[in-house]
């Protein structure tokens, strides 16, 4: 039916009620639509048209259109039965956020928001139990994350490949999403060359002839044109404790034999792209195939020289050395112990000039070798690879059959049969007459980890299921979403077998499975890949600040803030701690150069460590970290806009929409005044396009003022006290990060959503629908009941509907 608005006397009236036209077809028709549906139910639907009619039918009707959408619609009584839930979910959304009715319209009282909240919420939370919809089933690619991690854990090769694999493309805030995790013919070509490599590395084939390896070492630009800085200070976990500068990188030797590790020194002049002979160094060393940690490193000095440590910060002055240099001793290092040393100059005299501002450092690293390769030696690969060994050419082949059924039981994630191994074997075979045993199987496990089946996370209908049916997945491929979801890699065979004998589900066998796969190494993939986006982590490697600006930011900082924000999330997952430390927490994870940069006294050294805060340190809770104040704010300034809006996105999961086209640039100056960003923000606010939105981001962002656009403290910006006050658009006051820390607690139970949301997305590698809400509130629901653990959120999220159940295509 459809309703004719006529004018009103401040915009538009109706010639009747739209919700008091329906009313009378409703009662009219209630045994012909409402079919199953009570009298009460039928009682509560119309209470809630005249709810929204008296409420949210002055903005929301065919007219006007406010936010593109008209009561007209949707009814009241289609809610049980599962029409518009889009919509609906955006109406209990909006209201139990307080966002609808807006502050300047006529308001619910108590009583009527919470029976009109309920009354939705319980209706579309019955829906859902009665009609589950775990959501689409498309076929998901492994992305190049956990490709890597799958290779290192099926052939125990501690080699990182992601770099040699293309980026792949981004979903709903996340990397792993089936439906933008395509295939190209590219992608299959680099795929195939790379497993070329990985296997033949593995069986123990890699080149055994010398090659070089380059790794040029994470260095700030020169300051002021005076060169590159070196640090005093440990720069590697694998380097000795008193050592200072150059560095250390993971490096695999292919076979065994003697290598030369080698690298270029800072020559210390205004061009460090200088790669000169005369500072170029190196030793000979025995090494083992198999990975190791190389590295280059100057002994640290109790006392250093001052006048190699002041920096003149200008290009009219070029300081030259008045002293002749001094020997430095430089140590070569082999996984954690000197392998050897050398003597070097401390500094070097170019044709140019020779400046003395920064210690002697290493610019670039690398290795040539194997030099007289003796075999492929003994490595983790070989021994996990080679479950057997032919004791003569008549037993190569049965041994080739056990191998390849060994790696393609788990590479696959289920039990394998002949039909699955035969392809692989006839490789093997084809290869074995042509070239030896050993290439015939370097080639089966390149043909293993280009296969569909490895590359391609596969699920099966049961035979003769309908159309559209639910069914459980199996628990062998229930084993393979949970290792996606935690480690990011294969099921190790322990969770194989819980899966083979049918009890991996069982709740205390789960939960068992659960503690033991979030307190393993491998569960650092959930903090790279899942709080490394949620986050906006990943994005920190790409921030510039204005070296003008801040040029005290530099590598070692930008590390530490890294650190920081990896080191906190990691362990709220080992400890189970409540995910409200998120939001506030009396404690964080630092090193001397954060510490120095957060103003923290008593904390020495490069090492990060768990430090207690006190309430005079104002930081706490992921807003004070570094970290995420720096990602969140341009080059040279803070952004309010930016804070806000990450705000909004991450923790609250109430994004704004996106902005209009052509908005203007915030005003920087006016009236020859420079204005700071709480003046800049006002004056954007007086355009009423723009008032709406920014009414939400802007107090969330200008309370956090204080902190610079590298996250340091500060009292001033333009010369001008800052303001950290802000107030909500509900006209709720606060100050500063303290204050907004206690907003955010207030709305704890919709940042519990927010994040269980962002999880479960991430968990099931597709975006959530408006069937996944019912279940985001029941799991949300279940933290808050346990003091927001996360290993309740985790558990919720594995027992759940959509991570165990599985929809037969429509079509």
């Amino acid at each position: 039916m459809k309703v004719i608005l006529g004018p009103r006397r401040f915009g538009y009236d109706r010639i009747c009620s739209f919700r008091t036209c329906m009313r009378i077809s409703y009662i009219a028709v209630a045994s012909i639509f409402c079919g199953s549906l009570t009298a009460h139910a039928a009682n509560q639907a119309l209470e809630a048209d005249e709810f929204l009619d008296t409420y949210c039918s002055r903005c929301h009707n065919d007219e006007r259109m406010s936010g593109n959408w008209s009561l007209s619609m949707v009814q009241a009584e289609s809610v049980a039965k599962g029409h518009d839930l889009g919509s609906w979910e955006k109406i209990l959304s909006m209201i139990t956020r307080g966002e609808m009715p807006p502050v300047n319209k006529p308001q619910p009282s108590a009583s009527e928001h919470k029976e009109f909240s309920s009354w939705l919420q319980t209706s579309l939370d019955n829906y859902s139990i009665e009609n589950p919809n775990p959501g689409r089933s498309t076929i998901r690619r492994l992305n190049r994350a956990e490709y890597s991690n799958a290779v290192r854990d099926l052939l125990a090769l501690d080699v990182d490949i992601k770099d040699e694999l293309p980026a792949d493309d981004s979903g709903y805030g996340f990397d792993n999403i089936a439906d933008v995790l395509t295939v190209s013919p590219t992608l299959v070509e680099r795929y195939i060359r790379v497993a070329g490599k990985i296997s033949k590395l593995a069986v123990g084939l890699g080149p055994n002839e010398p090659f070089s390896t380059i790794y040029t070492l994470p260095k700030d630009g020169s300051i002021m044109n005076q060169g590159i800085p070196s640090y005093n200070h440990r720069m590697g976990d694998h380097l000795p404790l008193n050592s200072r500068g150059g560095g250390e990188f993971s490096y695999y030797a292919p076979h065994d034999g003697t290598y030369k590790i080698g690298g270029y020194l800072n020559a210390n002049t205004n061009n460090e792209v200088d790669r000169l002979l005369e500072n170029y160094v190196s030793i000979e060393v025995p090494l083992n195939a198999g990975p190791h940690h190389i590295g280059m490193t100057f002994r640290k000095r109790l006392a250093l020289d001052e006048t190699v440590q002041t920096l003149h910060n200008t290009t009219d002055i070029v300081v030259l050395p008045t002293l002749p240099p001094t020997s430095m001793t430089l140590d070569f290092v082999v996984d954690g112990a000197r392998a050897g040393s050398v003597d070097v100059p401390s500094y070097y005299m170019t044709p140019r000039f020779a400046q003395v501002n920064f210690l002697r450092d290493v610019l670039e690293m690398n290795i040539d070798g194997p030099f007289n390769a003796s075999g492929p030696g003994k490595t983790p690969s070989r021994d996990k690879i080679f479950s057997c060994l032919p004791e003569a050419a008549s037993t190569e082949d049965e041994c080739a059959e056990e191998i390849i059924a060994n790696l393609m039981q788990q590479a696959y994630r289920r039990p394998v049969n002949k039909s699955d191994t035969q392809p692989l074997y006839a490789i093997y075979k084809e290869v074995k007459n042509d070239a030896d045993f050993n290439h015939g199987i370097a080639t089966a496990i390149q043909a293993l980890l280009v296969s569909p089946s490895f590359l391609f996370l596969f699920e099966q209908d049961p035979e003769n299921s309908k159309l559209g049916t639910v069914h459980p997945i199996s628990d062998i491929e229930f084993a393979s979403r949970l290792a996606l979801f935690l480690w990011s890699s294969l099921p190790d065979d322990e969770l194989l077998a819980a899966a083979n004998k049918g009890v991996l589900r069982q709740p205390k066998i789960l939960k068992q499975q659960v503690n033991r796969m979030l307190n393993d190494n491998r569960a650092i993939a959930l903090t790279e890949n899942f709080a490394g986006q949620w986050l906006y982590l990943r994005n920190l490697e790409y921030q510039r600040p204005d070296v003008f600006e801040f040029p005290e930011f530099d590598v070692p900082l930008r590390q530490a803030m890294l650190d920081e924000s990896e080191w906190f999330f990691a362990d709220i997952v080992r400890n189970n701690a409540s995910l409200l430390n998120f939001i506030r927490s009396d404690y964080t994870f630092i090193n001397e150069r954060l510490a120095r940069h957060y103003n923290i006294e008593n904390v020495s050294g490069p090492a990060m460590r768990k430090v207690e805060l006190s309430p005079s340190d104002g930081r706490g809770g992921l807003l004070g970290q570094g970290s995420i104040l720096t990602v969140t704010s341009y080059g040279n300034h803070t952004s309010a806009v930016k804070r806000g809006k990450w705000i909004l996105d991450n923790l609250l999961a109430a994004s704004p929409p996106p902005p209009p086209p052509n908005i203007p640039a915030l005003v920087a100056k006016q009236g020859g005044k420079e204005l700071n960003a709480r003046e800049q923000m006002a004056l954007h606010r007086e355009d009423p396009a723009c008032a709406g939105c920014h009414s939400k981001m802007d107090p969330l962002g200008l309370s956090l003022e204080n902190f610079d656009a590298v996250g340091a403290y500060r009292q001033y910006d333009t010369d001008r006290i800052i303001d950290s006050s802000a107030v909500m658009p509900d006209g709720t006051q606060f100050e500063a990060l303290s204050g907004l820390q206690d907003i955010l607690l207030q709305q704890k139970d919709q940042f519990t959503q927010a994040f269980t949301q962002r999880l479960l997305t991430y968990a099931l590698g597709r975006g959530l629908e408006p069937y996944d809400q019912p279940k985001v509130r029941a799991i949300a629901k279940a933290v808050a009941d346990d003091n927001y653990r996360i290993h309740t959120l985790i558990l919720a999220i594995v027992n759940s509907e959509p991570f165990n159940l599985r929809r037969t295509p429509d079509a």
